[in-house]
């Protein structure tokens, strides 16, 4: 089972479109998929210290990729406000990942709008 992760929290799975494309974190950017009718979109992270999902999320949102982006794997509370600001709408972690770090630890982190940097230097 999983837990996926939004910014007010812990949700169950309520995704029921059609098969969400699948991209594997060693995917190149120059090959990924042409993903534009997709419902879900799902990057998969096989370890907590392999950041090239946040990348590939960056990458599908600057082509215009417009509709639900998902993290999936071993993705932590800490990097949960990287995961948001690359364009990840949520993501999807173990049931033991989640209670070793529970909801109020990933919605600490919610706030991942707020104390950027970028929007500091804008002001």
């Amino acid at each position: 089972m999983s837990v996926i992760v939004r910014d007010d929290g812990f949700h169950p799975e309520d995704y029921r479109g059609g098969a969400p494309v699948e991209i594997a974190s060693d995917t190149g950017p120059e090959a990924l998929p042409d993903v534009s009718g997709a419902d879900l979109v799902v990057v998969a992270f096989p370890a907590f210290s392999d950041g090239r999902g946040f990348t590939l999320a960056r990458q599908l949102r600057a082509r215009g990729y417009g509709g639900r982006l998902r993290a999936r794997g071993h993705v932590i509370a800490d990097q949960y406000t990287m995961a948001r600001r690359a364009g990840f709408d949520e993501v999807e972690i173990s049931d033991d990942l989640a209670a070793r770090q529970p909801a109020d630890q990933w919605r600490f982190r919610a706030d991942w709008q707020a104390n950027d940097y970028r929007s500091r230097l804008r002001a």
